[in-house]
């Protein structure tokens, strides 16, 4: 009767943890954990990534960093000449490419003002630009407020999506005439949930990443269908799953399906392309060009996100079934776990606690399915504190009856 009551009480608590608010912060850490440790697998991306410059992100004073997590580390065009971009677009034009897209904001240093002509004349040649620009949500009030066009089919709440009321930095006009603009505004430590959507003024509009696919897939922004914290459903019967919040998980290593040139590199395979047929189908990627800090540093999440809507291979959790099961079975090792010595408790925990961490990496690299962590683990974890502490059954020995028998005669 009593390990039943234990068992019943291991249930319970499954159940008391299960509806905390606090367990989905924890397992979003255990999710992060899973994918930022999972290697990317699956066909090769349509993405081509030229990494263009490696010093400091933006100009800072002497003995002064950017922070790592502000808006002038995420965009280093500002120590990259117009020159070196204009070299980067007479290069990958060379391979005829669809679709480019430029993740840093283009904001040009004075002393380079006089070379923005030369890179205006190679961008023109682009048959699809994408640029990037930030928003704010604190705007100049003497700035007129600018219009961007949002999806006309959108349903659900859009109190969850990051809300912005005006543009903080953009190119030029310039530019902006002949190229298509995307949004890089990205939350803080943003490496597994990036937004696909921002409400700006109450209009629903695309972010970078999602922006980027859209003009790589030819769909136009009428033909989407968005049903907030679910879905986007684009034309042909794909969905893009997406948060209340408008972001959708991704892999870090994702990125890596794709190509990764440096600018050097890429000039080089230009002058090279007839001797190099693996690069034909170069012109059916889309191309993004980017300005990181470090050139060893991790995988870019804007990559990570394009690679992902690529391949329409998503992340996605598993069945609440799976989490009344693994509770179940943990509540039937109740009878076993009172009665096992403290030791073998122990090590039987531990054992789970890897065998439970293996089969949630394997199911997320194979089926890019993610299981939860602190409930399972959780229960584990507090059946086995509460049978360390329990009192064990004593183990009588049997007295037996030794027949003397008499002595002989």
């Amino acid at each position: 009767m009593q390990r039943l009551l234990l068992a019943v009480v291991v249930v319970l608590a499954a159940l008391l943890l299960a509806r905390d608010p606090y367990v989905d912060k924890a397992d979003a850490f255990f999710l992060d954990w899973l994918l930022r440790n999972t290697p990317a697998s699956g066909d090769h991306a349509p993405l081509t990534v030229v990494e263009i410059g490696g010093g400091p992100t933006a100009e800072t004073q002497p003995n002064q960093q950017a922070p790592v997590n502000s808006p002038e580390s995420r965009s280093s065009a500002g120590a990259v000449s117009p020159l070196e971009f204009a070299l980067f677009f007479q290069g990958i034009l060379e391979f005829k490419p669809t679709v480019v897209a430029v993740e840093p904001p283009l904001k040009w240093r004075e002393r380079d003002k006089n070379q923005e002509q030369v890179f205006l004349d190679q961008a023109m040649r682009v048959p699809k630009l994408l640029l990037s620009a930030e928003l704010t949500s604190t705007p100049d009030p003497d700035a007129p407020p600018a219009e961007i066009p949002g999806f006309p089919h959108v349903s659900g709440r859009r109190g969850d999506l990051p809300t912005f009321t005006g543009i903080q930095r953009q190119p030029d006009e310039d530019l902006r005439l002949i190229s298509t603009i995307g949004y890089v505004n990205l939350p803080d430590e943003a490496t597994t949930r990036v937004p696909l959507l921002f409400n700006y003024r109450g209009e629903v509009i695309p972010a970078f990443a999602l922006q980027a696919f859209l003009t790589w897939a030819r769909i136009p922004m009428s033909e989407v269908q968005i049903e907030i914290g679910s879905h986007i459903a684009l034309p042909g019967g794909h969905k893009i799953p997406i948060n209340w919040d408008g972001t959708l998980m991704v892999n870090p290593n994702w990125s890596k399906l794709g190509r990764r040139f440096a600018l050097n590199e890429l000039l080089l395979l230009a002058q090279q392309r007839q001797k190099n047929p693996a690069l034909e189908s170069l012109h059916e990627d889309l191309i993004l060009a980017r300005t990181p800090s470090n050139l060893l540093a991790p995988a870019d999440v804007f990559a990570a996100t394009i690679a992902t809507l690529q391949s329409n291979h998503f992340v996605r959790r598993v069945s609440l079934l799976f989490d009344g099961a693994v509770v179940l079975f943990i509540a039937l090792l109740a009878s076993r776990a009172v009665r096992a010595s403290r030791i073998d408790l122990v090590l039987g925990l531990i054992a789970f606690t890897a065998a439970y961490c293996l089969i949630a990496f394997t199911v997320m690299a194979r089926y890019t399915i993610w299981v939860p962590g602190l409930v399972p683990l959780g229960t584990a974890w507090l059946l086995g504190l509460l049978a360390f502490v329990w009192k064990r059954p004593k183990h009588r020995a049997e007295a037996t009856e030794i027949a003397v028998s008499p002595p002989a005669p």
